[in-house]
């Protein structure tokens, strides 16, 4: 399952002055220089949106690195929920050199992983591949950190970018803490810890509501 707090901050000079901030060390355990990838997710669903109806998504992610090099990961999350920007949910993961999702591939594929594939099966039942569309798209760089507090480790995104639609948009500038193992109680006083120092706040929603939310209020007309 997924655990991960999102901590919104106001601006990308303040999100990225964390990496510089002298208690960072004493969290980050690679905190040499990183680079930065381009992240860009491109969601699907049906066009009555089925998927979103029954609380699961599908995503592909295409990486591509500052020297050009570029690959893919299929996504689809599943349940769970959200409480003080703390994001948990049923999450298959499956690396691939193509951006086309094939349901027979991506279930093949999970069987090892820790969710259950009777959920992955669940979220994506009476869902016909050939009707999957995409419905928005959302460009991101993303730099991660490696964090350990308590006896946990956790994945440190610092994510900035933009969601569009049509003329309107919305900024992307969130650190997204991602336990990795461990204990969810250090993923929280972690975030706390971050949230004392640096004043940023929890956030609930994820990109892709954010970008739902945005294409739906551009398109009332259509």
């Amino acid at each position: 399952m997924e655990t991960e707090i999102k901590l919104l901050f106001k601006d990308p000079e303040a999100l990225l002055a964390v990496t510089s901030a002298e208690w960072f060390s004493d969290y980050c355990l690679d905190s040499e220089p990183k680079d930065s990838d381009k992240l860009i997710n491109t969601y699907y669903d049906t066009q009555d949106r089925r998927l979103n109806s029954r609380n699961a998504m599908i995503r592909v992610r295409m990486y591509e690195s500052e020297d050009g090099d570029e690959r893919f990961e299929h996504t689809v999350k599943f349940g769970g929920g959200v409480v003080n920007g703390l994001h948990q949910r049923y999450e298959w993961n499956v690396p691939s050199d193509s951006r086309n999702f094939s349901f027979r591939e991506f279930i093949d594929s999970v069987q090892d992983n820790d969710d259950p594939v009777e959920l992955l099966k669940k979220a994506l039942e009476g869902v016909e591949e050939e009707e999957l569309v995409p419905l928005c798209t959302v460009e991101f760089t993303r730099k991660v950190y490696t964090f350990g507090f308590g006896d946990s480790i956790m994945d440190a995104c610092f994510d900035i970018g933009k969601i569009k639609s049509g003329d309107a948009s919305e900024d992307i500038c969130e650190l997204e803490l991602e336990l990795t193992s461990g204990d969810v109680v250090d993923l929280k006083d972690m975030a706390d810890y971050i949230i004392e120092q640096t004043g940023c706040v929890t956030f609930d929603e994820s990109k892709y509501q954010r970008a739902l939310r945005l294409y739906d209020s551009t398109h009332k007309e259509e």
